[in-house]
Order: C-alpha cells, then structure tokens, then sequence
C-alpha cells in the first residue's frame, strides 16, 4: 500500500504565512502539518509514501529528505510552480504509485486530523473506484460536499475530508495537466463508482491564518 500526500498548494488564504513556507509545513504543537501525516502512515503500516511539490517544495524535500529518519520511503512528485491542482497532480504521480493491489491513499497536506488510516488499509476496491472519508461541515462550509452512499433516506451532506483511497483506474480517463478533483468526484458520486463514510473525530481544514492559531489553542500552545 501507497500513500500520497497533497502539498503542491500555493496556500495563498494563509498569506502571509506560506510566503516563504508552504502551507504543509505550518506547524501545530511544533511540528509541521506534513510530519502528523507521514506518522499515521506509519502508523497504519504505509511507508511508501509520494509528496508532490510546487511551491517552495524545496523545504519540504530539505526537511524530510528521503523519509529514512521518520521510519518512511519518500519519492517526491515535482510539478511546476503553479502546481497542477489536486486531480492533475494524481494523475501526475500514478507511475509512481504503482502497487500490488492498484490502489492508493491520498491525504490534504492541509488538514489536521486524528483518523487512524488503519481503516483505509482494509478496504478492497474494484476498479474505477474509490472511498471517501467525510466528516460533519465547520463552519466555513456548511453546505457539504456529498452525502453518505448507500443512504438513500438520509439527505444530509457532510464535508469531504481530504482523505480518501482510490482505485488507479478511477483517474483513467483523467488527462494530464491543471485538473480539479472536485467535478470528477461529483461525476463518479452519482455513478455510484465511490463509497463513503463518516468520521466523527478530530479533523480541521487548517485554511486560514485564523483557524491554525485556533487548533494551536485548542491543543494548549
């Protein structure tokens, strides 16, 4: 099993913290977004790990190097300075992750969260699909994103976490270049290729200057 980590963004809500460091590698409690990551993968026993970078992508490569000192494999994605947006990324690192099982773990660079990726290990995906961890909507998105699959009295809508597991085939017809995630996953949701669940943990989508000073409190820093 493979994982990537998502930490291309511009981060430009978080201005002007990411002038000069990209957003994955703010810190909570001193330590940087990206490290809690690595370390659930690890902890779930993913130590393949792919990180793509644009901006200021250096540091982070600096900073991790080639994982060994965190108990991890890291193969870095480079795309250009203006990164390629989620999907393009993806599709921009599938040669690199290429597994047994066709199947791979993506996690938001940006987001804080508790969830124990031991779950996404376990799942098994046909082809051309994928999983969705959703989480219920803070405040600065209370619309939501999807509802819960397979609940079909429930119209409720929860937030997409940023976590999720697909199927290599789920990008197949994804051309390469600047691509957002978001339509393709609305397009696949009502194709019933996706599957869903709800986590009720801690999760925080660490978009502005703002909320990373929150979750800094909140955790007693």
């Amino acid at each position: 099993m493979k994982a990537m980590i998502l930490a291309a963004g511009r981060g430009k809500r978080m201005m002007p913290l990411t002038e000069t460091m990209p957003k994955p590698m703010l810190q909570v409690a001193g330590i940087p977004l990206l490290q809690y990551h690595i370390e659930r993968c690890k902890k779930a026993g993913v130590t393949d790990i792919v990180i793509n970078l644009a901006w200021q992508g250096d540091k982070i490569q600096t900073y991790f190097g080639d994982g060994s000192a965190f108990g991890v494999s890291i193969i870095y994605s480079q795309e250009p300075e203006q990164g390629l947006e989620t999907a393009g990324g993806i599709v921009h690192a599938l040669p690199l992750l290429a597994n047994a099982s066709n199947s791979f773990i993506v996690l938001n660079g940006d987001i804080f969260t508790d969830y124990d990726l031991h779950a996404m290990t376990q799942l098994e995906l046909m082809a051309g699909e994928a999983h969705l961890v959703l989480v219920e909507n803070p405040l600065h998105h209370p619309e939501g994103d999807f509802r819960l699959a397979n609940q079909p009295f429930n119209e409720s809508k929860y937030t997409f976490s940023g976590i999720a597991r697909y199927h290599v085939d789920f990008f197949k017809n994804v051309e390469p270049g600047f691509v957002p995630l978001g339509p393709i996953l609305r397009a696949q949701f009502t194709q019933g290729s996706i599957s869903t669940e709800l986590y009720l943990g801690c999760w925080e989508d660490v978009g502005t200057p703002e909320r990373l000073a929150k979750i800094n409190e909140e955790i007693g820093q």
